[in-house]
């Protein structure tokens, strides 16, 4: 069997329901929804450092942050030049590797190892006028980022070669534009759709949701939060926020209006495919690097959290020649998964470093719901770091299984007074910690014992 093409799209901090087939209320995005309407939706997908360059690395890697070393949004620009990239492997299997859009590890943009071709910008780049790295020179463009890169990738497709490709297309959408200093301090300057997209979805009001409370409702169940949301009030972090209107309807309506470019760079790629007759010989992976608050637990840009609305990924994908139209998968899966998926349908084996496990056997039928070898739990890992003033000391480990979550504060408290304990099965919208009431004793001892056994785990020790 000819060995399939590999396109893996990335959204930067797309929401799990950030798409029309994910749930969105108003957004249309035809284009994404023909990938899960054609393919599978991973119902229950997870980031396991929920923020951009480590769960990016650990995408590549197919390993925890607490093993590849990419903790947070510091420039560690040397480490991600050293990264176990599964693209390596890809080309000692034959394949031709590109890279192109939004890196983010460190605010380098030159070529990394396992890439054929490359196209980056330094950080988080600019929405308009881009300074693109191409091949290790750097060219200014005129226009939009995200029809830049579209094209682009439109472009890498479409070439007529004798080989199998791998593309990793990774958008600066959503987010908006910003300033990212070396020690990690982030400046927010704000959202900006194409011109032709800015008032597409004026007026138009997003529902609110059951957890989307104050601050002073919040920290009721989730103490932990009383010292962060005082420092949320200052003047220094109020003028972080505004230019970004968080919390408010408008954020909403500019990021779904930020997804109408990369709707039309989507369809634009399936036409590329179709057009050269490679259309059912490629794998398509889509899904975001971390979730975002709405103002769901009174938070919003800090999605480093380990609520389901911080840590839930979009994750569709299609290849009709492995993947059942309509399928969809509620097992618990991680981004971690995709390297080791995408080596083994490459023809190779991941290697003993690799964390993850290839999700293959859930697309083929061959595995029952719930049967036994899958994964009963994930962890989710933060360490405090200085992106946002108001987020000191917020380090924590978590634990994730069918039902429960345990949150682990590692500066906060003394003896563990301070974590919480969700049964999502009763409480999806986590409302009710209940890591102090009798009934849950077993619960929380069980998910201690879990969490220690998944942190040493995931250090590789």
């Amino acid at each position: 069997m000819r060995k399939p093409n590999i396109l893996i799209i990335l959204i930067d901090d797309l929401r799990f329901d950030e798409f029309g087939a994910g749930g969105h209320p108003y957004m249309k995005t035809p284009a994404v929804d023909r990938i899960a309407r054609e393919g599978a939706i991973f119902e229950r997908a997870f980031h396991t450092t929920p923020i951009c360059s480590p769960n990016r690395a650990s995408t590549l890697t197919g390993q925890y942050a607490s093993r590849h070393g990419i903790i947070d949004n510091v420039a560690r620009d040397a480490a991600s030049h050293r990264l176990p990239n599964y693209h390596l492997q890809l080309q000692r299997l034959g394949y031709e590797t590109a890279h192109i859009g939004k890196w983010h590890m460190g605010n380098d943009g030159r070529p990394r190892p396992g890439y054929d071709y490359w196209v980056s910008f330094d950080g988080h780049g600019r929405l308009q006028d881009p300074n693109l790295n191409e091949q290790g020179r750097y060219v200014r463009h005129g226009g939009y980022i995200t029809d830049i890169l579209n094209g682009m990738a439109v472009d890498f497709v479409g070439r007529r070669r004798d080989r199998p490709w791998a593309l990793f297309f990774a958008h600066k959408a959503v987010h908006p534009d910003a300033e990212q200093a070396a020690d990690g301090t982030l400046s927010l300057v704000g959202y900006q759709p194409a011109e032709r997209h800015r008032n597409l979805y004026a007026g138009c009001v997003f529902p609110k949701r059951p957890n989307m409370l104050s601050p002073q409702e919040v920290v009721k169940q989730k103490p932990a939060w009383a010292e962060a949301f005082e420092l949320k009030r200052n003047e220094r972090s109020q003028a972080l926020l505004k230019p970004i209107h968080a919390g408010q309807q408008e954020e909403i309506r500019l990021r779904a209006a930020m997804m109408a470019s990369v709707d039309e760079g989507i369809a634009a790629i399936f036409e590329a495919l179709e057009r050269t007759g490679q259309i059912n010989d490629t794998f398509i992976l889509f899904f975001g690097d971390n979730g975002y608050f709405f103002g769901e637990h009174a938070l919003g840009p800090e999605r480093r959290f380990a609520y389901e609305e911080g840590i839930r990924a979009p994750f569709i994908a299609r290849y009709p020649r492995r993947i059942r139209a309509g399928t969809r998968v509620d097992d618990l899966v991680i981004c971690q998964d995709i390297a080791p998926t995408v080596i083994q349908l490459a023809g190779g084996k991941p290697g003993p470093q690799v964390q993850g496990r290839s999700l293959l056997p859930l697309l083929s039928g061959a595995r029952k719901k719930g049967a036994a070898g899958w994964r009963k739990s994930l962890l989710v890992e933060y360490w405090a770091e200085n992106a946002m003033p108001w987020l000191v000391g917020m380090t924590y480990k978590a634990v994730r299984t069918d039902r429960h979550k345990l949150i682990r504060w590692i500066n906060r408290g003394v003896n563990g007074e301070l974590d919480e304990l969700y049964d999502l099965g009763k409480d999806p919208y986590e409302l009710n910690n209940v890591i102090s009431r009798p009934a849950y004793r077993a619960v929380r001892e069980r998910l201690r014992r879990e969490l220690r056994r998944l942190v040493v785990e995931a250090n590789g020790l």
